[in-house]
């Protein structure tokens, strides 16, 4: 028998919009190794505008790779718990953030629960996620359309700004 652990392999990605936001991306990195796993690659940080909503700040955005023995269903739970920590605020869908935090791949599963779903069933259609994954990424393959990330990054039709951002 091994002594190890299998280890997952973990994609998510960061955002927030409201307060410090550079300060949340790091207070959310800081919790996610402490209580998910070992970050093995982070992309840079990009700034986009909301999507498909008006009136809101801009997002900076960040994608994570992680390590980690726990299963997916912990992993939500875990980055639930950083997210209510870091001061989130659930009043509407798609409404400002002070830090959200979404599984985009988990290994090569693919889970489709009430609770989860992943790969993650948005991430195709947002540059905002699609920029900084293909960054670490690009050769990975959706294991539900069969296709890299380069070629969805490619194939996206969002027309909303994803520039790298400065800090």
């Amino acid at each position: 028998m091994s002594i190890y652990r299998n280890m997952n392999i973990v994609y998510l990605q960061l955002g927030s919009n409201i307060g410090d936001r550079e300060q949340q991306l790091e207070f959310a990195i800081s919790e996610i190794k402490e209580k998910v796993g070992d970050i093995t690659n982070s992309s840079k940080v990009y700034e986009s505008s909301p999507w498909r909503v008006d009136g809101q700040s801009n997002y900076l955005n960040q994608v994570i790779k992680i390590k980690t023995e726990i299963d997916a269903e912990s992993v939500l739970s875990v980055v639930l718990d950083i997210e209510n920590d870091l001061g989130r605020k659930r009043i509407e869908k798609w409404g400002e953030r002070l830090i959200d935090i979404d599984i985009i791949f988990y290994n090569n599963e693919i889970i489709e629960t009430a609770e989860l779903c992943i790969p993650h069933k948005h991430m195709h259609e947002r540059k905002f996620v699609l920029t900084p994954l293909n960054e670490i990424a690009s050769d990975y393959l959706h294991p539900k359309y069969n296709k890299t990330v380069a070629d969805l990054l490619v194939e996206c039709n969002d027309v909303e700004s994803v520039e790298e951002h400065v800090l």
